[in-house]
This record gives structure tokens, sequence and C-alpha cells, in this order.
């Protein structure tokens, strides 16, 4: 069953899952995991898995396709996800708009030169994935730091890859922020340009404050008062969709993370939209 499109979720870490256990069901309407990391792992943790995932509706956000890149894509990592997200009745799998791996995991997720070239090249890998996974997925805007050329702007870039692959969007509000200030750009005008029919969920996350023109996606601290802004236009201009709070460490205690999916309730209801427990989908 599809997630309710006031749905509010947070990102299953290890680090919480003991906590996850023990809060109640509707103390979040969805989990995202990266499969990668789950993919394979069995034991105590593996049941403590499967035991989440059959509260909880789950997403998953692929860490290492590599969609931009050069090198053939993994089919037996294709298989195997394939097989997980079909195990765990996955409502939405997703991956970055980025690349990974050049002769091996370079750990980190890179950016695609913005040409017609590279439209061509991720919308073919990307249509392959789909086939291979048997199902539609979405791709995510990242954030860089470096372009490496930019024939076109990256709006243009990001929509021209989502027609020409017939793929959705997973819309990260923290990089079109973070990115704005590093590349100088208007993060409203640029949120404006995004394709509505194809958003099919957001992110949202906390950012690092290098210096006033300079912020770090580190996905380690409470999301601030203008992403917290942009996410709010994101769901006046594009209507409220499944939203997920991304944190990969500094984790405080669960309550203050649940207080931060609490906000996004909020601004889904100031925006119009019927709760998931409202709608049935908790």
């Amino acid at each position: 069953m599809p997630l309710a499109d006031a749905s509010a979720g947070l990102g299953l870490r290890r680090a919480l899952m003991g906590a996850l256990q023990s809060a109640d069901d509707d103390a979040v309407d969805f989990l995202e995991c990266a499969p990668e990391n789950w993919i394979g792992v069995g034991g105590k943790l593996g049941d403590a898995f499967a035991q989440l995932a059959s509260r909880h509706a789950l997403t998953c956000h692929g860490l290492s396709l590599s969609l931009g890149g050069a090198e053939p894509l993994d089919d037996t990592l294709l298989q195997r996800l394939r097989r997980f997200l079909d195990r765990h009745r996955v409502v939405l799998y997703s991956e970055h708009l980025s690349y990974c791996a050049d002769d091996g995991q370079l750990y980190d997720l890179l950016p695609i030169p913005f040409t017609d070239e590279a439209v061509a090249h991720v919308a073919a890998r990307i249509r392959n994935v789909q086939d291979a996974l048997g199902r539609r997925i979405a791709v995510e805007n990242v954030s860089y730091y470096a372009a490496p050329y930019q024939a076109m702007a990256e709006a243009d870039f990001v929509s021209a890859v989502l027609e020409e692959a017939d793929c959705d969007l997973l819309l990260d509000v923290n990089n079109i922020y973070v990115n704005s200030i590093n590349h100088g750009y208007d993060a409203m005008r640029f949120l404006a340009r995004m394709p509505s029919p194809r958003i099919v969920s957001y992110h949202i996350a906390g950012h690092y404050d290098e210096a006033e023109d300079l912020k770090v996606d580190t996905h380690g601290a409470t999301v601030k008062s203008d992403v917290w802004a942009l996410l709010a236009e994101a769901y006046r201009v594009h209507g409220v969709r499944p939203t997920l709070l991304e944190r990969d460490f500094n984790f405080p205690p669960l309550s203050v993370l649940l207080a931060e999916v609490g906000r996004i309730r909020e601004l889904q209801r100031a925006a119009g939209a019927p709760s998931a427990q409202a709608a049935g989908h908790g």
C-alpha cells in the first residue's frame, strides 16, 4: 500500500534500533533504510530489523548503484536488491543522482557533469535499473561542492534526466538549500522549477555551517529554520508528499528526533493535508 501524502518518517539507523523498538507504532508513519546496510544481515540484528519492517511501512534509499558512473551496473547487487525490496514490501526505492564508483567503491557521492551526454547516459542506466528491479524508482537531487562541468543549469539537468528516464524525484530540500548557498543561486526559484508530477517524496536534514558561504550536508544536526521554511514552500508549490527526517550521527534522544518528525506533521497539516493516521495509513 502506498504511503499517504501526509506521512512523516525517520531514517532507520542501527544506533536507533532499541529506541525505535520501544516506541509507539504511530511515532512515525514510515522508516527508511539504506538496503546495502541490511542485505544479508541475520541473527539478532536481522530479526530486529525484520520486526521493525513488519510494524512500519518501509522505504529504501540506495547508496551504491552509481547511476552516473562509467562502470557497468552491478547485476548481482541489483538481484539481491530486488529480493530485499520484495521481501520487506518496500513502498519506495530511491537512489542518488550521482556516481560513487570507478574501478571500486569511492565511498562518496560525486557530482555528474550537467551535459546532454550525461543526461542520456544516466537516464539509460536508470531505465536499466527499473527493468532489473521491476519497479519505478526515484532519484534524489544531491549536494555537491565542486561542479565538474555545467553546460546546463542544475535544475534543467535534473528535469531532463527525469523526463528521459521516466522516473520519479525524491526532492531533498536540505540539498537545495546547501547548494544554493555554496553555488550562489536562489533556492526558492530552484524549488519552483522542479516538476511537481514527478515528486514522490521529500527529504529534510540538518547541515553544518562551515562559513557564511559554505554549508556542509552532514545529516548530523537539527534542521535549520531556513530549511523548514523551504519545506513549507515545497508543500505550497508542489503539494504535500511523504517526508523523511534524515539523521546519520550525533544522535540525540529519540524524543528529540520525534519532535522534528512532529514538526513535519505540523507543516503538512498547515498545508491542508490530512494526517496519515486520519487517512488510515499509519
